[in-house]
């Protein structure tokens, strides 16, 4: 395969990158764990002043401007594993999985966001609310579904007989980088990191597994805000501590580039305020400036 549809091909890759590949050739016995907690002591009261302010700004909204911010600054971040070859998506694209309501038996939905390098904080939250508002035509009170969340649906209610080899010829077309550009539209498997925010529902981070399906490698999820006593120089002091967890595709790059990325993920947390400029800005960290 010379080519696979919305990346490129990575050629400078190591010979212990690429006999990983050729001893690990799934993702789904390939990704490590991270566990992390980040302090969003300035986070809380940079979103509580925005609201003061007016401006519809939310946790989620300023992690997934971090976490993009994060990826431009470390760019295998986006890269992917592919019929043993290492690709790195044309695009940023983040996504996670939305329920059109708050109930046991609301629909859910695969959301993609694509983050741009002029976007910021603010124009993330809008693209967000735009895509989540676009699920459902208020006047009809129906979801509107499109791609691979439509072809779901379809696929879900053919019986076994069909089903199962038409999933399976997918699959094969997913291997070889052919699968229809229909079915990857609002596809979360075909995203450069798949995310959830669990504290949103009053839960802990967890490690969820990535797939073989699609190409993404990573797969973050994060816990709920709390207070936790912590020793700061010394003395015991209250900050507000979220759980993560993290999963990623250990082929695409070693564990010290995955602990140097969440290292700059926490300094953009802990400094809410470069969430507003555009998320391809250089972060200038002394030990970071080497990739």
């Amino acid at each position: 395969m010379k080519k696979y549809a919305g990346a490129h091909r990575v050629k400078d890759v190591t010979g212990m990158a690429q006999i990983s590949i050729d001893l690990k050739p799934n993702r789904s016995v390939s990704d490590v764990y991270i566990n992390k907690k980040m302090d969003l002591t300035e986070l809380v009261k940079y979103v509580e002043k925005q609201k003061k302010a007016g401006k519809e700004v939310t946790f989620f909204h300023a992690f997934l401007t971090a976490i993009g911010k994060t990826v431009y600054n470390r760019p295998k971040l986006n890269y992917f594993v592919a019929n043993r070859h290492i690709w790195e998506h044309d695009k940023i694209v983040l996504s996670f999985v939305a329920k059109v309501s708050f109930d046991d038996r609301s629909e859910e939905m695969m959301v993609m966001i694509p983050v741009e390098k002029d976007d910021n904080i603010f124009t993330i939250g809008e693209k967000i609310r735009k895509k989540v508002d676009s699920f459902r035509k208020k006047e009809t009170n129906k979801v509107n579904k499109e791609g691979a969340n439509s072809a779901i649906d379809i696929l879900g209610k053919m019986p076994n007989f069909l089903r199962v080899p038409v999933v399976g010829v997918l699959k094969w077309t997913d291997k070889k980088g052919l699968l229809p550009g229909s079915l990857a539209k609002d596809n979360l498997y075909y995203s450069t990191m798949i995310l959830s925010n669990l504290g949103s529902i009053g839960c802990g981070a967890i490690f969820h597994n990535i797939t073989d399906f699609g190409n993404s490698s990573s797969l973050l999820t994060m816990g709920e805000i709390q207070e936790e006593e912590v020793i700061v120089d010394g003395k015991k002091t209250v900050k507000k501590i979220c759980e993560w967890g993290m999963n990623f595709d250990e082929r695409i790059a070693d564990g010290y580039y995955f602990a140097k990325s969440a290292k700059l993920l926490q300094y953009l947390l802990s400094n809410p305020e470069l969430l507003e400029k555009p998320a391809s800005e250089k972060i200038e960290l002394p030990e970071l400036r080497k990739k």
